[in-house]
């Protein structure tokens, strides 16, 4: 069974950054585009952006411009480097390959991230 590992996450003042990882088996990760997904408390869970094979990106109209998602296929590796965080931005964060309506694979345990002062 494919297992996800996200990490990085953590309380961060506003204006902070953060950098999430995202581990995936190398029998799959070059084969998938991969994306960041978020869960508000009391909300649906929500795509922040993807990043393909070809290493292009799109992301929410929310978090252009203060995320950077990179991918590291040496590493089976995806990141999510969040800059000028905000308090709205407070969410577990999750990584997996989009796939319609929700991910490709079962989700991981995610990684907390809080942005208050």
């Amino acid at each position: 069974q494919v297992q996800l590992v996200e990490s990085g996450g953590g309380l961060v003042q506003p204006g902070g950054s953060l950098r999430l990882s995202c581990v995936a088996p190398g029998s799959i990760f070059g084969i998938y585009a991969w994306g960041w997904y978020r869960q508000a408390p009391g909300k649906q869970r929500e795509l922040v952006g993807t990043i393909t094979n070809a290493d292009y990106t799109n992301y929410a109209d929310s978090v252009k411009g203060r995320f950077t998602i990179s991918r590291d296929n040496s590493k089976n590796t995806v990141y999510l480097q969040m800059n000028s965080l905000k308090p709205e931005d407070t969410a577990v964060y999750y990584c997996n390959a989009p796939a319609v309506d929700s991910g490709a694979f079962p989700w991981g345990q995610g990684t907390q991230v809080t942005v208050s002062s």
